[in-house]
C-alpha cells in the first residue's frame, strides 16, 4: 500500500529546494561557489573606498577569488579588514600584499601581489597586509589640481592683460589700418587681374616679336665673316699705329714739325714777321707800292 505525502511536506520541501537554489544564486551571483573548497585570508586596509562584498580578487590579472566579509576593527582604531576567499589551490608566499584599485566603471578589485622570491608561504587564516593604490581621481587630486591651483591667478593675470589690450584705442586704430590694407590689396589684386587680362598679353606678344627679330639678327650674324672683318680692323690698327709711329718720329716732314722745336720757333718767328710786316703795309703802303705817272 502506496504512502501519500501530506501537502505540508510537499511544500515543506519545495520551500528547502527554493532557499538553498536562492541561496546557491545569490553567492553564484556573488562570484562566490560553495560546492567549491576555498581558503580564506584576512587583509587589513586603512581604506576600502569602492571595495564591496563579493569584490573579485586577481592573480596577474587573473580572478583568484572574491571578498567575503568587510568590517571595521574596533580594537585598531582606523583599520578595516576585508575577508577574502580564494582557491584552494591558491597558496600566498610570505610577505606578500594585497592592493586594492577603483575603477572609473568597474568598482574595486583587489590584486595579490605576490613575493616570488621566498619558498614559505602564510598559513590559511593568516592576515595580509593590503594597500590602497591610487586611481586616476586621486592622481589629479593630488598632482594635477594644485598645478591648477597655481595656475589660476596667472591665468586671472592673463585675462585682465588680454581685456587691457582689447580696449586699449591702439588696438581699434590697428584694426581699421588693417582693415584699410586689405582693402588697398583687394585694389592691387583687382588691378593686378586687369594687368593680367589685358597687358600681359600685349607684352608677352612683343616679347615674342622681339624673339623672333632677334633669331632673324642671330642668323644674319652667323652669316657674317666674322674672320674678314677682324682681319680688317687689325690692319687699320697697325696703319692707325704706323702713322702714331711716325707723328712721333723726326725722320719725316710731319714729325718734324710735331716733335721739332726749333722748327716751330722759326716757323713761329715767320708768322710773326708777316703779320708784322702786313700792318707796316697797311700803315705804310708808300714805302713798298710806288706809281709813275707818264
Amino acid at each position: 500500500m502506496k504512502k501519500k505525502f501530506s501537502k505540508e511536506i510537499i511544500i515543506g520541501v519545495i520551500a528547502i529546494i527554493s532557499l538553498f537554489i536562492l541561496f546557491f544564486g545569490i553567492n553564484y551571483l556573488k562570484g562566490i561557489n560553495i560546492f567549491k573548497p576555498t581558503n580564506h585570508y584576512y587583509v587589513t586596509f586603512d581604506n576600502v573606498t569602492d571595495m564591496q562584498k563579493s569584490s573579485p580578487v586577481y592573480v596577474n590579472g587573473f580572478k583568484v577569488g572574491v571578498v567575503n566579509e568587510i568590517v571595521y576593527d574596533y580594537e585598531h582604531k582606523g583599520s578595516i579588514v576585508a575577508q577574502i576567499s580564494l582557491d584552494k589551490n591558491m597558496k600566498i608566499q610570505s610577505g606578500s600584499y594585497v592592493e586594492l584599485t577603483s575603477g572609473l566603471t568597474t568598482g574595486a578589485s583587489l590584486h595579490i601581489k605576490l613575493n616570488t622570491y621566498v619558498s614559505s608561504y602564510c598559513q590559511i587564516g593568516d592576515t595580509i597586509e593590503g594597500h590602497l593604490k591610487k586611481g586616476m581621481m586621486d592622481y589629479v587630486a593630488d598632482s594635477i589640481l594644485p598645478e591648477i591651483e597655481d595656475v589660476i591667478p596667472r591665468i586671472d593675470s592673463i585675462l585682465l592683460g588680454l581685456q587691457t589690450i582689447v580696449n586699449h584705442p591702439a588696438l581699434t586704430q590697428s584694426l581699421n589700418h588693417i582693415q584699410n590694407t586689405t582693402a588697398n590689396l583687394e585694389k592691387t589684386t583687382s588691378n593686378l587681374n586687369q594687368m593680367m587680362v589685358g597687358d600681359i598679353p600685349v607684352i608677352l606678344s612683343n616679347f615674342k616679336t622681339i624673339s623672333s627679330d632677334l633669331t632673324v639678327v642671330s642668323s644674319e650674324l652667323k652669316t657674317l665673316d666674322i674672320g674678314t672683318t677682324l682681319e680688317k680692323i687689325n690692319a687699320t690698327l697697325a696703319d692707325i699705329e704706323k702713322v702714331g709711329k711716325q707723328l712721333n718720329s723726326k725722320d719725316n716732314n710731319l714729325g718734324l714739325l710735331l716733335n721739332d722745336r726749333t722748327l716751330y720757333d722759326n716757323l713761329n718767328t715767320t708768322v710773326v714777321n708777316a703779320s708784322d710786316l702786313l700792318l707796316d703795309l697797311q700803315k705804310n703802303p708808300k714805302r713798298y707800292v710806288h706809281f709813275s705817272v707818264f
